[in-house]
């Protein structure tokens, strides 16, 4: 009888043993995956954000590029010797629409301003200072690429659009000492042009204002919108 109960009792401990090896083995096991998981998705994770980081670092080199690059039939004046004085009395530029000089002390509300009628040079002159990029059309404009001019320049804060019917192109763009002229809204080298000078290194006020100027009939306080 002792030794029935005796057998019986090792019986259970052997079982006993079994079922803790066992349960240490499911122990070790789920460890192993956790960690293994665990180490797949922190790869994952600093895979994606290598990944990213160099979709941001070439998209940066593309748009460095891209600001380098020369653009095509662009026109240059040497900025050092364009005017910056304040003055009153009318100015007589060279180049029509004007792409720096003297100019007048209050500059034109440059900040995604359409303006149906003509502007005051001497005032817009004053806006390429601050970094502003200043499209301009003539009569030979077809009226959707006007629309689409407007439209871009209503999303691109430091540019402004105005008609100069005395223009020698259809469509021209103006920055301090730039400028360049295309026959069509559609043509790359507007992006380009605003990519590259809309507060680009030509600016000899980088930072400057381009809100709290005046209005297309020289009236100071006048905000942005279509004038």
């Amino acid at each position: 009888m002792a030794a029935n109960r005796s057998s019986a009792a090792a019986d259970r401990r052997t079982r006993i043993e079994e079922m803790r090896r066992a349960e240490q083995a499911r122990e070790r096991r789920n460890r192993v995956i956790t960690i293994t998981l665990s180490t797949v998705v922190v790869a994952g994770l600093v895979g994606f954000g290598g990944y990213l980081l160099k979709q941001e670092n070439d998209k940066q080199e593309r748009a460095e590029a891209a600001a380098k690059a020369p653009i095509e039939d662009e026109k240059s004046w040497d900025a050092k010797k364009l005017g910056r004085n304040h003055v009153t009395k009318q100015v007589s530029y060279p180049m029509k629409p004007p792409v720096g000089g003297d100019h007048h002390q209050a500059w034109l509300n440059c900040d995604r301003n359409v303006y149906k009628e003509p502007v005051p040079e001497m005032h817009a002159v004053h806006s390429l200072e601050h970094g502003a990029v200043w499209i301009t059309y003539s009569g030979k404009a077809a009226a959707g690429d006007v629309k689409k001019l407007e439209e871009k320049v209503g999303k691109t804060s430091y540019s402004f659009i105005s008609p100069v019917e005395d223009q020698t192109g259809t469509i021209m763009l103006s920055a301090w000492g730039k400028q360049v002229t295309v026959d069509g809204a559609d043509d790359p080298r507007i992006d380009a042009f605003l990519g590259k000078y809309v507060q680009g290194p030509q600016t000899p006020e980088p930072g400057a204002a381009c809100t709290g100027g005046v209005d297309a009939k020289g009236v100071p306080g006048a905000a942005g919108g279509m004038q």
